[in-house]
């Protein structure tokens, strides 16, 4: 599936949603983001609160918006799919300036800020809607994926196989505005104190020069 495609299948997803939600990214923003030549990655990481405040910070990423995807059914809803009756996952969908930071690069956040050997799990949520997920949007980016877990394997980072799912990007659907910037609305939540802050302070830790100037 080419770029303009899956940019397609995103907006479309959105407009079905504008019906009851407020959506963090609405059409408008998505085809100014597509006139700056921005592109797309689409990762999942266990709850996309902990993955979105992480990657809302990576210098070069113009947005990041949570929801679903991985799955077959059409306009899951939270409830649906945190409950586990739907095969989709909690995801992020973001934007970034390739010129700023590489698919590469984001990859290498993503592995690092997130549990690729637990299967169905990261930390306290557990079902397959919290599973390691890279959803690629072309042949590029499924290389540069399975190259570099090719490369942590090979050099035996992790003790245990990585699970992560590698797969191609079909469609993703947002989650309601309530969930979007969850991080920043809602700082003293104890499961953003207790999960979100640890994972975003290992990003700032570990990639100070990935950093937004504002973060």
């Amino acid at each position: 599936m080419n770029y303009i495609t899956s940019l397609f299948l995103f907006i479309m997803a959105a407009a079905c949603n504008t019906k009851t939600d407020s959506l963090h990214t609405d059409i408008s923003s998505i085809n100014s983001m597509v006139m700056q030549n921005l592109e797309q990655a689409t990762f999942a990481g266990g709850c996309f609160w902990c993955t979105e405040a992480v990657f809302e910070r990576v210098r070069g990423v113009q947005d990041v918006v949570s929801g679903y995807t991985g799955g077959a059914q059409e306009n899951p809803t939270y409830k649906e799919v945190s409950y586990g009756r739907t095969d989709h996952a909690e995801a992020i969908q973001m934007f970034f300036d390739p010129n700023q930071i590489s698919y590469r690069e984001l990859i290498e956040i993503f592995f690092a800020t997130h549990d690729p050997t637990t299967l169905n799990r990261q930390g306290p949520d557990i079902g397959k809607q919290y599973r390691s997920g890279v959803f690629y949007h072309d042949e590029d980016q499924r290389q540069t994926v399975q190259k570099y877990i090719t490369m942590l394997i090979n050099k035996g980072v992790y003790s245990d196989p990585i699970v992560t799912e590698v797969e191609p990007f079909s469609i993703f659907y947002p989650a309601k505005d309530y969930h979007q910037d969850y991080y920043q609305k809602h700082p003293d939540h104890p499961y953003i104190q207790a999960i979100a802050k640890p994972k975003v302070n290992k990003f700032k830790k570990q990639f100070k020069d990935k950093l937004k100037a504002s973060s």
